[in-house]
This record gives structure tokens, sequence and C-alpha cells, in this order.
């Protein structure tokens, strides 16, 4: 056949398709073409088709070597090559069944809800083609356990996928470097059975072959390890039938069609279920709370846990407890989980050098932020605080962000807030120690600092504009656009506040533990800790910030320090250990001569001798801060004073006097408009009419002391009036009014995790109940409690079990309010 056969290319297809019995409609469908297509090439109206169409007409119409060269070659419209003749693909029928998938585990643990989802979309009734391709994309983390899942579901689906599974890596994030989409498909194609000759160079050409080589058949493509979209999509199939599951680092979210799975650690149980599967039951069982340590090791990474259950399993002798002490130190903890190129150093590795190597500039950014993103501790991390602490703007850190949680190198657990895997950032920290300086590492915590202190003196403006603490300020204190008042300034601080707790640990363990920024930071957050209640946390924080404030030359900073470490321990009942920092502070701001911290301090130290019933002393100290405030025409002090000497009026049985000093200062407060100042002064007004029996007198300032805290968004105010109004409503007998004003407050101190205040509404519900004659229900309740207050309140510990002592000995109980417990 040396030159072209007399018959043309329609002659040629008509020919071959009647000795197939195959209609131009069944052809197409076989082929993969459209009924047109077929139509056209018959009729001769299109001499020159694209190559790959010819390929699959030969395929399905099973044309020998000489009959494919010779249509080929027609189709080609030059003379047939006489040396090297393009042979046909061998016949499907005549291969074995490709099966490729890798083995599937034999312990394979949990992800139940996963598998059902792949199953959900790929698993097909026998002899019943999809409608549609279809496909799954399994994302995840390196070493979460994404090709054992995938393999796993995939062998369920023999049934649905009789004509083969096909498997590729295409090793997109190591070791070595990503298999070439040319190289995927030409393997692919030759596990179809066609021979490497006939593999088309071009990309394109190469996609379209494979399928029509998938068409009309029922293949599932296992595509394991993809780098992204990119790397996949010429890889998939065109026509119903086959499916694919793809898994990737990186997210697939944008791959049409593809049902999404995302993969996390696997929970407690899992992991402690896994380790068992891989070191025998009986050694788990053995050791349990050993084995939930070694577990959470791990981070709860499959591949973890199995690294670190062969290490034991090559090791029968050894305890697992041996093991969870060499494992203690976090920072040689990857050590131990494999140190070659299947251990989970180089899995985390092969992540990074992605980023590193990438032709994209976010993507090297991105990886130049991991090792300053584990610096600061604490359990996720903020959008504002990254934008700081990589000194670029929000858009910036925001973009860079979400790039790491495309590539699962990141969690984002809510909007605007991020998590590191333990072992990642593990890994980036050993990054951040091989190549920053401690300077540089001390001057990235100093940045994150510095943003709390100035997000937290620009929530104090906002929550106590009058504060003369906000004149100390040595940082600017702009807060993020998205905090446009008081109540989102709080609620930020409170989704921050864990974080917060950790790093100022983190501060103290620095080079910066001796610089100005302690007591600033300290100073700076009394706004959200008054607004709060937060007096575990202020009362830990004052700590050493006093001395510390003397230390660098900042000795009005240090008196309003002093002053404000009475507070925790006056709201929990400490009166004589507040008092003497409140004496302490006064002589301070005298010796300074400033007369806007004496006149603050002497009403502060009026309230609490009030407290201890030194009314004389008291009085004293009320007028002297009422006469000091007015003489620097400080209003809000004038209000605070009068409220603090109608304290003192009450308790001196002046009742006539007292109503109207508490009135003087409510009036000043509603002259200035001042929301937080009106209830809080209402809420100080009911408080002290009910210390000294006039609880009728006391239910409507209660009232509307709730009333502005609800108007203003203060739960903290409205859960004080409730908690002060409850207490009346049960001295005077009204025990299920009292019970529901319990759960109002409760309800709001929950909302905000203050621990201290729930479990202080918990006691109060068991005093409650047992005045009311019901112990079971008080038992209750002060059970609930107790594992609280013994991490807050250890005075309120010792209260709650002499009630549970009362109820104990069946003795009757009459409610009682605590004066020491907090108002």
């Amino acid at each position: 056949m040396g030159q072209l056969t007399d018959e043309s290319l329609s002659d040629l297809l008509r020919k071959y398709r009647g000795r197939a019995g195959l209609t131009q409609a069944a052809l197409a469908a076989k082929a993969g073409l459209s009924d047109q297509a077929i139509s056209v090439l018959e009729r001769g109206t299109r001499r020159r088709p694209r190559i790959d169409t010819i390929r699959a007409l030969i395929k399905v119409l099973r044309l020998d070597k000489d009959e494919a060269a010779e249509f080929l070659a027609v189709a080609r419209g030059k003379s047939q090559p006489a040396e090297q003749p393009e042979v046909a693909p061998v016949v499907a029928d005549t291969l074995p069944v490709p099966w490729q998938l890798p083995p599937a585990v034999s312990d394979f643990t949990g992800r139940t809800a996963q598998i059902e989802a792949i199953l959900d979309v790929l698993r097909l009734p026998e002899g019943v083609a999809g409608a549609t391709v279809g496909l799954v994309a399994v994302t995840g983390m390196g070493g979460i356990g994404k090709t054992t899942l995938a393999v796993h579901a995939a062998h369920k689906l023999v049934a649905s996928y009789p004509d083969g599974h096909l498997y590729v890596n295409l090793r997109g994030y190591g070791p070595g470097k990503p298999m070439s989409i040319a190289d995927a498909l030409r393997h692919l194609l030759r596990s179809l059975g066609l021979e490497l000759h006939l593999i088309p160079d071009d990309v394109e050409e190469a996609s379209a072959l494979l399928r029509s080589q998938l068409s009309g058949r029922r293949f599932l493509l296992f595509l394991d390890n993809a780098a992204d979209i990119q790397h996949v999509m010429p890889l998939l199939p065109g026509s119903p039938g086959s499916a694919a599951i793809i898994t990737s680092r990186g997210s697939l979210a944008n791959l049409p069609g593809a049902r999404q799975v995302r993969l996390d650690a696997l929970s407690e149980s899992e992991s402690v279920e896994l380790l068992a599967g891989v070191v025998g039951p009986g050694r788990v069982a053995a050791e349990p709370q050993a084995a939930e340590v070694l577990a959470s090791f791990t981070g709860r990474l499959p591949l973890a846990v199995r690294l670190i259950g062969g290490r034991l399993a090559a090791r029968p002798s050894w305890p697992i407890q041996h093991l969870v002490d060499l494992l203690g130190d976090e920072n040689h903890r990857l050590d131990s989980l494999g140190s070659d190129e299947t251990g989970v150093r180089a899995n985390i590795a092969s992540s990074f050098e992605f980023l590193e190597t990438s032709d994209r500039p976010l993507d090297r950014e991105a990886v130049h932020a991991l090792p300053l993103l584990s610096i600061p501790d604490g359990p996720d991390l903020q959008t504002f605080v990254v934008a700081r602490l990589l000194d670029v703007p929000v858009r910036k850190a925001d973009a860079i962000l979400e790039r790491l949680v495309d590539l699962n190198l990141l969690e984002s657990v809510s909007p605007e807030r991020y998590r590191f895997h333990d072992l990642i950032r593990a890994y980036a920290r050993e990054i951040a120690e091989a190549t920053l300086s401690p300077a540089e590492s001390d001057a990235a915590l100093e940045r994150v600092i510095r943003f709390y202190i100035g997000f937290a003196w620009a929530c104090q403006a906002k929550s106590h504009h009058s504060s003369p603490r906000l004149d100390l300020a040595t940082v600017s204190h702009v807060p993020p656009p998205a905090v446009t008042n008081v109540l989102k300034a709080l609620q930020w601080l409170d989704s921050e506040q864990l974080n917060l707790l950790d790093r100022w640990q983190q501060l103290l363990a620095s080079s910066l533990a001796t610089s100005a920024l302690v007591p600033e930071l300290v100073l700076s957050l009394f706004g959200y800790q008054e607004s709060r209640s937060r007096w575990v946390e202020m009362r830990e924080m004052h700590r050493d910030a006093v001395q510390l404030a003397e230390k660098v030359g900042l000795p009005l900073m240090a008196a309003w320090l002093q002053h404000d470490s009475a507070i925790p321990e006056v709201e929990n009942g400490s009166f004589d250990v507040g008092l003497a920092h409140l004496l302490k502070a006064l002589d301070m701001f005298r010796v300074l001569g400033d007369l806007r911290g004496q006149a603050r301090c002497a009403s502060s130290a009026t309230h609490v001798l009030g407290r201890l019933n030194r009314i004389d002393e008291a009085l004293e100290l009320g007028n002297e801060s009422l006469r000091v405030s007015q003489q620097i025409g400080d209003k809000t002090v004038v209000g605070v004073a009068h409220v603090a000497l109608g304290g003192l009026y009450d308790r001196s049985g002046r009742f006539a006097q007292a109503d109207e000093s508490f009135q003087r200062g409510i009036d000043l407060a509603e002259q200035t408009g001042d929301l937080r100042s009106i209830g809080k002064r209402y809420l100080n007004t009911g408080f002290s009419h009910f210390l000294v029996g006039r609880t009728d007198d006391a239910i409507a300032p209660l009232l509307r002391s709730i009333e502005v805290g609800r108007q203003m968004g203060n739960d903290e105010l409205e859960s004080q009036g409730w908690q002060c109004l409850a207490a009346v409503y049960a001295i005077q007998g009204h025990y299920q009014e009292a019970h529901d004003g319990i759960d109002e407050g409760l309800r709001l101190v929950r909302k905000h995790r203050n621990r201290l205040r729930e479990g202080t509404f918990l006691l109060e519900h068991g005093k409650v109940s047992a005045a009311a004659g019901d112990f079971p229900a008080a038992t209750g309740h002060i059970r609930s409690a107790l594992p609280i207050l013994q991490t807050t309140s250890p005075r309120l510990v010792a209260v709650a079990q002499d009630l549970l002592g009362t109820i104990r000995r069946g003795s009757p109980y009459t409610y009682a309010y605590d004066e020491t417990q907090q108002s």
C-alpha cells in the first residue's frame, strides 16, 4: 500500500460501520461523537477530520492493523507510510482489565461520613451508567489520610466501574517535581492499552484521545496528590459512565461539578482506635490514659499516629508511657515522627517547598510568612493581628492567610480567624528558629503586643471615654474599621481573650518583659476587663505591673495600676486587701499632685470603707473626693462621689439624705447623657438599698439599671442588675422570680464565657433552691458550680461546701446575701 487506496474516507467508514452492524447513532455514541459528526464524514463533506476522532473510530470499529493504517492514511490525505504504519489500538476485550488501585489498609479507622459522601456520588447501580461524570475532590493537609480514605472508598466501588480502576500519583506536593500533565496522560492512555507511538505529544490532543477512550465505558480514575485544578482538568472523563476521585493538599473548590470532601484531624477516640490497630488493642487497653496522651501528641494526624504506632510495635517491651515521656518536649516531637521522606517533617516540608518554588508571588510571600505566623502563642490567628505581625496591609494579610488555607497549611475556623495544626506549627517554629534571630522574633511579638495595646485603648476610649488613664497612652489607639462601637470592640476582645492571655505570658518570658509595654498593656485593658468583670485576669495581670511601671519611670501609670489592683480584690470580697491597694494609690496620687487621680481614688476608697462599716473614715474620704472633684470641675467624679456618700448615708440610717445624694449623682449622669454612668448609678443605688434592708425601694432602680444595660447592649451591667434583683426577690421569699432573674443573668455571662460569674450565678441558684426547701435541685446547682469556682474563687468554694453540708444535715436554710460576693 504505497499510495492512497481508491476508496474515499466516506466509503471506508460506511463499509466498516456496516460490517460492525452499527447505525450512525450507535457508532457516534460508542465513539463519543455527535450523530452529526458521523453523518458529515459519511457524506464526504469533511475530508480532514481531527486525528482523535479517527482514532476513536478505529477503536470502536475494531479495525485490524492493515485496515487501521489504511483508514488513518486516507483520513490524513497522504501516502501510506511504508516502514512504520500507525497501528490501531489493541481491541479492549483482549486486554486485562486495569486494576491499579493501591491496597486498602486493614486498620482503616473512622471517616464514616466522608466515605458515605464519596459513595453517594460515585456508587452506581449495576448495569446503569451515571447521568453525569462523577467527581469527588478530597482535600486536607499532608498526612491527614486523603489517599487512604480515597483508596478505601474506591475499593467499595468495584461493581460500579467494571471496565477498571486507573491510578496515578501526580506528585503535586512531592517528593520530587510534580508529574507533568503530558506524562500523566501517557500513563493513563497506556494503561488503557494504547501503544506509546499512538499517543499525541500535544496535551489537548492526548486529553481528547483519553476522553474518547473512556467514552461508553465505566472506569474509575484515582488522581492522587494533584497540585491544583489545572493539574487534573485534562485528565478527567468527558462523558457519563466514568468517574474520578481527586486528592490534593490544595483547594479544589472551583472544580466544576465535584463533591468536596475536606478532611480534618481524627477525633480523640478515632486516634486511639487507630493506634490500637497498629500496636494491638491489648497494649492500649493496658495503658488507656497514656494512649490518649500519645495520640494527642500526634495532633490526631493519621500519618503521625501510624508512624508513632509503628515505633511502638517494633518495641514490644516498651510501655506506652515511656514513649509519652520521650515526646513530652514539643520542640523535638517531630523528630520522633519519622526522619525519612515518609515522615511527618518531610511531608510538611514538601508543602513548604511547593510554595517556595511556585511561580506565583503570593505563594512565595505566604511561605515566608509562615515562620512569623508561628511565633505568637495562642490557639488561633486573627486577620488584624496578622497584618500587624507581618507588617503588611490587612488586605495583603487576608490574601496570605486565605492562600495558606487553600493549601491546608492553615484552617479557617471562622471569618477572619485561622488556626495551625499543631505539627505544622511545630515545623514552622523550627524554620523560625533556624532563620530568624531572637531580636527579629521579639520584634514580631512586640508588633502584636502594640496592636493589642492600641486596640485596648480604643476600646477604653469608647467604654470609659472620661477615663484619665487615656491620657497615659503612648500607643496610637485607632480601632480597625470593622469596630464601629463599644459593643463590637468588647466582642472582638472577647473573641481574642485566650490569645491575649497566652501572648501576655509569652511577653513576660521574652526580652520585652522589662519594657514599658507590659504596664501599658495592663492599663489599656482596664476598660475591657471592668466592662466584662474579668476579675481573675485583671488580678493576674496586675500582679507585678505596678513595680515595673515604677522601674521604667512611669509613676502616674504606677499609681493607676495600684488603684486598679484593688478592683478584683474588692469584687471577690477581699475588702481589706483592696483597701490597702487604694490607700497606697491615694498616697501616690497625693505625692504626684494629681488631683484627678486623688479624687477618683478617694471615691473608690469611700466605697470600700463603707462595705467594711468604717463609716467615719469613709465619710471623710467621700467628702474629700467631692471637694477635689468640684475643685477641678470633674463632673463625672462629682457624681460618683455623691453616689458613694449616698451609700454611707444608707448605712447610717439617714435614708432621706441618702436618696438625695443618689439622685444628685444620677442627675449629673443624665445631664451628660452617659448611659454607662446612668446605668451604674442606678445599680449602685438599688444595691445600697438592698444591703440595708430597703428591698422594696431597691426594685425600681435595679429594673432601671437592667433597662439601661439592655438599651446600650451592655450585658455585664444588665447581668449585675439581674443578680442583685434576684437576691432582692429571694430575700422577699419570691423564689420563682429569683430563679428567673438568675437565669437571665446566667444567659448573659455565659455568652461571654465569664467562668467566675457563671459559677457565682449557679451558686445563687443553689442558695435560692435551698431556701425554697428543694434540696435535690440545690445540690445539683451547687455541684455544677463547684468545678467552675475551684478554678476562679476559693472563697466561694468554701461557701458552696458549707451549703452542701447544711443540706446533708437536713437543716433548714434561710437565704442570705453575702455582702462580700460580687454585686
